[in-house]
């Protein structure tokens, strides 16, 4: 294996119709710690954090690497690593504080990866992580729901990477009931297909809402909450909760107080970023769903597949994702 490995990165923010924007790199390949993998990456998948990093951080001319989903074969381990081996296919979501997924090789911390589903392709698996995990900890860590829990649960952009997998957790291992939100008779039916019982129109979203649940609804995820809190204060149920993963400026949640709503922000890097505790926890998520998905439970998100992992195809999909019209993932796949 030589020292060095193709990469994309970026040297500062351009709109992505600038070819500069993302380029061709050639780096070293990095060296695992003593909890690290070293993967040799096989795909990944692009995500609104990649495209917000690349616009709104600077690396002052030094090529940065983005990406934060991955599939791929561990190759090499750290001297403390316990739970992988050389040769497991792997796939995970890595740490915004570290460099990304979109090189050949990368070094990642063994309590945020999980196996690969072995039913999946390596494209069809990048397609999960960021995503799992962020549904995963919305439901279960935020809202602290179980098998047992019963009530409404409305998934704002279900459609979206994140919102189809809080849709098929939510389905496959709680008994709330799922109203999604899609406007388009594409996404809507994606979001039926991810499993919702009820679709709306986000437009007019408290009639649309109440049409389907006159009484309101107990829990929203929110991935666009900007100018929404009145409307969730009005369809949400006295002691509902919200849980947010965007980042809305002037955010005013007075309107909440009156019946007691609680709202809670949700960051995926947030174990990884601080190196919590409760870091493993990532891990052992990313195994039960290992399990759903080849059980049949869970399906991949994978609706397009680009390639190579160039600055072209990269391009491309972020492209793709700053439309703001994604129904699912797209993935990049392939050196």
């Amino acid at each position: 294996m030589t020292n060095t490995m193709p990469a994309v990165g970026y040297r500062k923010p351009l709109p992505i119709s600038d070819p500069a924007s993302l380029e061709d790199l050639e780096l070293p390949i990095p060296a695992p710690g003593p909890r690290d993998l070293l993967v040799r990456v096989e795909a990944v998948s692009v995500n609104p954090v990649d495209t917000k990093v690349r616009a709104g951080n600077d690396p002052g001319g030094r090529p940065k690497v983005l990406g934060w989903d991955a599939a791929g074969v561990v190759v090499e381990v750290g001297g403390d690593v316990t739970l992988f081996q050389p040769g497991d296919e792997v796939y995970y979501a890595g740490s915004i504080a570290r460099s990304g997924t979109d090189a050949r090789f990368h070094t990642v911390d063994e309590r945020i990866v999980g196996h690969k589903p072995g039913s999946l392709s390596f494209a069809d698996a990048a397609a999960l992580p960021l995503t799992t995990i962020t549904a995963w900890e919305t439901l279960f860590d935020r809202f602290r729901l179980d098998a047992g829990s019963t009530g409404t649960l409305l998934v704002m952009a279900g459609a979206g990477g994140v919102g189809s997998m809080v849709i098929q957790l939510a389905r496959a291992l709680t008994g709330v009931t799922v109203i999604a939100t899609a406007s388009r008779p594409e996404s809507q039916q994606w979001a039926r297909d991810m499993g919702a019982h009820e679709v709306v129109d986000h437009h007019d979203l408290v009639r649309n809402v109440r049409a389907v649940a006159p009484g309101g609804v107990d829990y929203i995820f929110s991935p666009i909450t900007g100018g929404a809190i009145e409307a969730y204060a009005e369809i949400l149920r006295p002691g509902g909760q919200i849980t947010a993963i965007d980042e809305p400026e002037g955010l005013e949640l007075l309107p909440l107080k009156e019946k007691s709503i609680t709202f809670h922000w949700e960051l995926m890097f947030t174990r990884s970023l601080f190196e919590t505790d409760d870091m493993i926890a990532q891990h052992d998520l990313l195994e039960r769903v290992r399990d759903l998905v080849d059980e049949g439970k869970v399906r991949t998100t994978a609706t397009t597949t680009l390639g190579p992992v160039d600055a072209a195809s990269l391009r491309r999909a972020h492209e793709m994702v700053e439309s703001g019209r994604m129904i699912g993932k797209v993935v990049v796949a392939g050196f």
